[in-house]
């Protein structure tokens, strides 16, 4: 909506002080097409365009104040009630089946995983969303809260790096994992069955000790309190926990992986 409403103001500023579309897209440095996409809120309005537009038109900085409202969200809309519950609770418990937990990511893994987003984010969002993510990281070092991890054999081989970033990556975890307040555990493949592979998930811990349970899928998260599937996450939960490797087992696992590499 908001890329509507910018594009669309800048349309008829442009159109009021009697200028093309093409006399805009020559100014900016930008095809005719884009500004056009931009004007129809297909396309997010560079701020560069809408300074330019402003000037030309004369729109006294109407326009150019529409930037601070483009800037991208930091975290999917689907997540804000997520990442608001994640930093008040006292404990997070998560079971992850492909990628190394963005609470444990190095800069990199980040940065690949937003770059390789699909449909592709610009680069302003991929940048916002790498800021949000490795501030999140300030989490783990409030020792008030306790952390425990369960990362399954496939997303700590997972190729989304190169061989020296991987390798990073598996270090960053076992230096996280030596921090008193999180706990990490490995997943190997060969355990067979075990609840995980019904899906990942994350559990939270309330500061008035009530429980609540996330899950997220391919375009949408879901955060709930209902009792009865806190319930049924918090059962699996367990049973993870007894199938995967002890802390101390998981780090050797987690050492082994990376002088492979």
């Amino acid at each position: 909506m908001a890329w509507r409403y910018a594009g669309d103001q800048m349309k008829r500023w442009r159109e009021a002080a009697g200028i093309s579309r093409q006399a805009l897209a020559d100014e900016a440095g930008y095809g005719y097409d884009a500004i056009k996409g931009m004007e129809r809120g297909v396309r997010k309005a560079q701020a560069h365009v809408l300074r330019i537009a402003d000037e030309m038109s004369g729109a006294q900085g109407k326009l150019a104040a529409a930037v601070e409202f483009l800037r991208p969200e930091p975290f999917p809309s689907y997540s804000q009630d997520y990442m608001q519950a994640e930093n008040e609770a006292v404990a997070f418990s998560s079971y992850q089946a492909v990628f190394i937990p963005g609470l444990l990511q190095t800069e990199e893994m980040a940065r690949s995983l937003f770059s390789e987003h699909c449909p592709p984010l610009d680069d302003e969002t991929i940048e916002e969303r790498v800021r949000a993510r490795l501030e999140r990281q300030a989490l783990l070092a409030k020792q008030t809260k306790a952390f425990s991890f369960v990362i399954a054999e496939a997303a700590l081989r997972n190729p989304v790096l190169g061989r020296h970033a991987r390798q990073a990556q598996l270090l960053r975890v076992l230096e996280d994992a030596r921090r008193r307040n999180v706990t990490i555990q490995a997943m190997p493949e060969d355990v067979g069955y075990h609840p995980g592979l019904l899906g990942p998930f994350v559990l939270l811990e309330t500061p008035d000790h009530e429980y609540l349970g996330y899950e997220e899928g391919q375009t949408t998260g879901v955060l709930y309190s209902d009792a009865g599937k806190v319930s049924t996450l918090r059962q699996r939960h367990e049973m993870i926990l007894r199938q995967a490797l002890s802390p101390e087992e998981s780090a050797r696992f987690i050492s082994k992986l990376a002088e492979e590499l």
